[in-house]
C-alpha cells in the first residue's frame, strides 16, 4: 500500500482510498468542498513521488509542473511526500557572489548556494536577513548553478534593498526561502506565441522566462515589452537586443513614457504600445510582471483582447511583505 508523508507523519493508504480520505481517516484536515476535483480547494504539492495525471485534471500547467494535485481525486500508485501549496518552500543558506549596477536604481545580485536550489525561472524567493524578509524574482536559469540572479530596485527607506545597494558586498550571507510563484514557462506547446510585459524589475522574471523558453527550443513567436518612465529606467537593453538577433522568433520592445523616439525605443504607455503591436491575443500565453495596478489592468485588457484567463500568468510586485518588491 502506498505511504503518504505529510507534515512529518506517515499514513498508509487503503485500497480504493483517495489521499484526502486517507488523511481524514487519520484526523488530518485539509480544505475540501466538492470532493470531485472541481473546486480545487484540496490542492497540495508532491515533493517526492509522482501523482497520477488524473489527479491534476483542470489544474494550470504551472501548478502541474510543480507537482500540485487534488487530493480528493488522487488514488496514488506510489509513495508520496506532500506539503501544502502555501508552504514557504525550502530554506537554504546563500552567499553574495557579486553585486553590479544595471542602471541608477537597479542592482543585479548574484548569489551562490552550496546545494542545488530547484526552481523554475520566473518564480521568486524570499531573502531573509535577521527579521527582514523581502521577495525577489529569479532571473537566472537552473543551468547557471551554483549561481542565482536577482534584480533589486532601491526602494526609499527599504530595509533590504537599502542594505543591498549601500552596504552588502561579496561574501555576505543571507537565507533564501522558496521558490514560490506560478509565473514561469511550461513546455508542451512549442509553437504557441508568448506575450510578456513588465515594468521596472518586472523584467527579472520575464528575462528568466524568455531565456528558459528559448533554451527549451520554443518555436513560436515571443514578444517581450519592458517599460520605464524614461530611457534610464530601462536595463539589459543590449543583452536583450543581442538575444533578439540570435533568435529570429524573439522580439524585444523597450518602451518609455517620457523622452524622444530614438534608438528603437517606443514612446507611450506600455499597455497601448503592446496592444497596438499585438491587438489579438487569442491563443497566446501571457506573462505580466511589475507594478500591481498595471498588472491588474493588463489582465483585463489581455482577456478582452482574446487571451484565455487560464493562459494569463501574473506576478504583481507588491510593497514589502506582500510579494516581490
Amino acid at each position: 500500500m502506498p505511504t503518504i508523508r505529510f507534515e512529518e507523519n506517515e499514513y498508509q493508504v487503503h485500497g480504493g482510498e483517495s489521499v484526502l480520505e486517507c488523511l481524514e481517516r487519520h484526523g488530518v484536515r485539509l480544505p475540501a468542498s466538492c470532493r470531485n476535483g472541481v473546486c480545487q480547494s484540496c490542492i497540495v504539492r508532491a515533493e517526492q513521488g509522482a501523482p497520477p495525471e488524473a489527479a491534476q485534471v483542470n489544474l494550470k500547467d504551472a501548478l502541474c509542473a510543480q507537482g500540485c494535485f487534488l487530493t480528493c481525486i488522487c488514488y496514488p500508485r506510489e509513495d508520496l511526500d506532500i506539503c501544502r501549496v502555501d508552504a514557504a518552500g525550502r530554506e537554504m543558506d546563500a552567499t553574495i557572489h557579486a553585486i553590479d549596477k544595471l542602471n541608477a536604481t537597479v542592482a543585479r545580485v548574484t548569489l551562490s548556494c552550496a546545494d542545488p536550489f530547484a526552481y523554475f525561472p520566473g518564480q521568486f524567493a524570499n531573502f531573509v536577513r535577521g527579521e527582514v524578509i523581502r521577495s525577489f524574482s529569479i532571473a537566472s536559469l537552473p543551468s547557471d548553478y551554483p549561481y542565482l540572479e536577482f534584480h533589486v530596485a532601491r526602494v526609499p527607506g527599504g530595509a533590504m534593498s537599502g542594505w543591498i545597494h549601500t552596504q552588502a558586498k561579496a561574501g555576505d550571507s543571507l537565507t533564501l526561502l522558496g521558490p514560490l510563484g506560478n509565473c514561469f514557462y511550461t513546455p508542451g506547446r512549442p509553437g504557441q506565441p508568448l506575450f510578456l510585459l513588465g515594468t521596472g524589475t518586472g523584467l527579472a522574471p520575464l528575462y528568466g522566462i524568455v531565456r528558459d523558453a528559448l533554451a527549451q527550443g520554443h518555436q513560436g513567436p515571443i514578444h517581450l515589452f519592458h517599460g520605464g518612465l524614461e530611457r534610464g529606467g530601462l536595463y539589459l537593453v543590449e543583452e536583450l537586443r543581442a538575444l533578439a538577433k540570435a533568435h529570429a522568433g524573439f522580439h524585444y520592445h523597450p518602451c518609455v513614457l517620457n523622452g524622444a523616439a530614438e534608438d528603437g525605443v517606443h514612446i507611450g504607455t506600455i499597455d497601448e504600445v503592446a496592444l497596438e503591436a499585438i491587438p489579438d491575443l487569442k491563443g497566446w500565453r501571457v506573462f505580466l510582471c511589475g507594478d500591481p495596478e498595471l498588472v491588474r489592468a493588463m489582465q483585463r485588457k489581455c482577456f478582452m483582447a482574446g487571451a484565455s484567463l487560464g493562459e494569463i500568468a501574473a506576478d504583481a510586485f507588491l510593497p514589502a511583505g506582500g510579494g516581490p518588491p
